[in-house]
This record gives structure tokens, sequence and C-alpha cells, in this order.
């Protein structure tokens, strides 16, 4: 594919800010607002640029994404562009300088829910299609664009249907459009979750009988878990962060006169290679056999895992990784590989064998937050660094 033929970065940047400006005008909270409109904005786009797409649902029938689709002439490997279309809850509206719907451009900056995360991103990802859609005859496999609307719910259905649909190419490698210019980010901790259900006999708080109720039995289970001792990141031979366990839910009671016969914990584990969802598993029964030990109750206390994702990191010289920090190096950056902490939809990915970046993109503010902007400076540097990102992957 000839490069010079594409279009200058600059004068295809302010068709992105164009659309992003129209996604971020159409709410689309998960589990809020209807994802119909939204969606709907890039099915127009989608149509006018003639780039083959479609609807992705879920088992249940519901729409959970859209992917579009560039086949290339020869054979090889499809890569994924990813970002999310749903957004973040609005949270205190009156707390905004700006309607959280704004899409205004103001002192350089773009404003609004889903400018950083992640909705520019998905305009810039629409464009490079439509830029490598006239060529795709030359290219090498295919590209994928994934258009998230079930992200923040966690869900990520749409990467899940996107996996399970019989008539895609599954992915070599997927490139995920989060925010920040500094970082490329090539991995995470995993993670183990489970509730946990503590059980006691219930009783009158007034009464003369001592009862050690579930809220007091629930609070010892606490303590033992924050007393764990948990490996740390040197003992994890290359990953750089260590595991991590968190409390964070605790439900039980009603009013003043009951001691409860029931507490709910909600128990969060980060994992690393290291030290994984079984060792995490291992950990918390160890910790809830001690608290029937030490504190009997009627019932045994209950465990139910809900959650597990292996963590992942690659390399620099791994792909996609390799492809984009070369890109960024070129075009004269300085950005450097990052592990994150929180997991992400690279985790959902790694579990299925596939490699992913999680993150480059243009700088932001207010991300999930109050006053959520996105800066446009850089915007043509991001979209020519993911543009020869995408073009050295397909011309391989």
């Amino acid at each position: 594919m000839d490069r010079d033929s594409q279009p200058p970065a600059e004068s295809r940047t302010a068709s992105v800010v164009e659309l992003a400006q129209k996604l971020i005008r159409h709410p689309s909270r998960a589990g809020v607002d209807d994802y119909g409109p939204v969606l709907g904005v890039l099915e127009d786009w989608l149509t006018a640029h003639r780039l083959p797409h479609r609807r992705l649902r879920d088992g249940a029938g519901a729409v959970v994404g859209l992917l579009v689709e560039v086949a290339g002439g020869r054979p090889g490997p499809w890569w994924t562009l990813d970002a999310c279309v749903d957004t973040a809850p609005y949270g205190d509206e009156s707390a905004w300088s700006f309607p959280p719907y704004s899409g205004d451009i103001v002192d350089g900056w773009l404003l609004g829910r889903g400018s950083a995360d992640s909705k520019l991103a998905a305009a810039l990802f629409c464009h490079i299609a439509a830029d490598l859609a006239p060529h795709a005859e030359t290219l090498r496999g295919g590209l994928a664009v994934l258009l998230d609307v079930d992200e923040h719910t966690g869900g990520f259905g749409g990467a899940r249907a996107y996996l399970a649909d019989p008539h895609t190419t599954r992915p070599a490698g997927v490139m995920i459009g989060y925010p920040g210019m500094d970082e490329v980010v090539v991995g995470g901790r995993g993670l183990w979750r489970a509730t946990i259900s503590v059980h006691a006999p219930a009783g009158h708080s007034g009464s003369r009988k001592s009862v050690v109720g579930a809220i007091s039995r629930a609070a010892h289970l606490v303590r033992l878990l924050d007393e764990t001792q948990l490996p740390d990141a040197a003992t994890d031979s290359g990953f750089p962060l260590p595991p991590k366990l968190s409390v964070t839910a605790f439900h039980s009671g009603q009013g003043f006169s009951v001691t409860p016969d029931r507490a709910d914990l909600n128990v969060d584990v980060r994992t690393t290679p290291g030290f994984g969802a079984q060792d995490a598993e291992t950990l918390v029964r160890g910790a809830v056999a001690r608290l029937d030990a030490e504190l009997p109750a009627p019932a045994p206390t209950g465990i139910t895992p809900v959650a597990s994702w292996p963590p992942f990191r690659l390399t620099e010289n791994d792909q996609p990784a390799a492809v984009l920090l070369n890109a960024a190096a070129e075009a004269g950056l300085t950005v450097r590989a990052k592990t994150a902490g929180p997991s992400n939809i690279g985790n959902l990915l790694a579990g299925e064998g596939i490699p992913a970046t999680a993150g480059f993109g243009v700088p932001y503010q207010g991300l999930h937050g109050t006053d959520e902007r996105a800066h446009l400076a850089e915007l043509p540097t991001v979209y020519a660094i993911y543009r020869r990102a995408a073009l050295n992957l397909l011309d391989g």
C-alpha cells in the first residue's frame, strides 16, 4: 500500500472531532441510556463512508456493540482496534462546569462525558478504517473495529459477542483506545472475586443473652483478611506489581433492634503470574476456615466465586505492543510500556489467548469524574501513530 496516498493526519482530525462531538451529544451512560441513538450516529457515518458494519448481540438478543470489518486482499492475520462508546454515569451534574453532554471545544479541550473514554478513540478508529478501505486489496489479513456498548457495565458484552461470533475471524491482537499519551499499557493484574455470606443466630439487641451476630463475625473475617500476608512483587519473576486483596462491600442488618443473622461481603483479589486465581481462592478459604473455627456458627460461611480473569503482560517485542511503541518512537515520542494495577478488557482477551494493548491516546482530565475532557492538540499525532501501527501490521 502506498502510504503517501493517505490523507495527512491533520486534515483528518477535524472530521474525527466532528464525529466525536456528535457521539458525546448522544448520551450513552451504561445501564441508563438507550444505545440506539449513539449507534445510529456511527451507523450513519459508516454507511456514508461505505464501510461494512453490523450490530453485535448477546445471547439474549440485546445489542452490545458494532463491528466494522475491512478485509484485505491477501492472506494474513486480522487485527482489531477497540473503543467503547458507552460511558460512565455523570454523577452530580450540578458539580460540572459545563453540561456533561456538551461536545463543545473550549481552549483546545473537547468537553463532555466520553470525550476521554472513549468516544474520541471510537471516531478515530472509524476514520482509520475509512483510510484503509480503498486500498484493502493490497493489505494482508484484515482490520476490525470493535465499538463496544457494554464496557462500562463490566460485562464487556461487545467483546464477548465479537469473539463468540462464528462469522468473524479471530484477531491476532487488539489495540484498545483508552486515553493517555505517556504510556502504552501492555499488561495488568488479573482478578479473583467472590461474595462471602457470614451466618450467626439472630437476636434482639436488647436481650440479656449475649449473641455474636453476623456483623461481628463478618468484622472478624475482615480483620483476618486484612492481616493476611501476600507475596511482594520481588518474588514474582518479571511482573512489576504485587497481588492485592480488598474487601469492597459489606451489607448486613436493618434498623436497631435486631442482631442480624447474615452479613454479605465482596472480596476482590488482584492476581499476578506468581499468585493466581487458585492461590487467591485458597487464601480466602483459609481465612474463612479460621473464622468458623474461632467463632463457630450454626451454618458454615459460604463463598461464591463470581469472576476470575488472568493477569497479562506483553514484552515490548510482542505484537501489537511492539508496533505501537515503534510508531510512537518514529513520531518522536518517548512512551513507556506500563503494567497497570487495575484490570481492563485486556485481561478478558488474555483469557482467550489474544494479546492486547490497553491505552494510548490524547491527554485527558476528569475520566469517570467531573468535567471530563480530552486535549485535541495532540490528536493528529495520536491519529498518525495508530494509522502507522495498523499499516505496519497489515503490510507485514
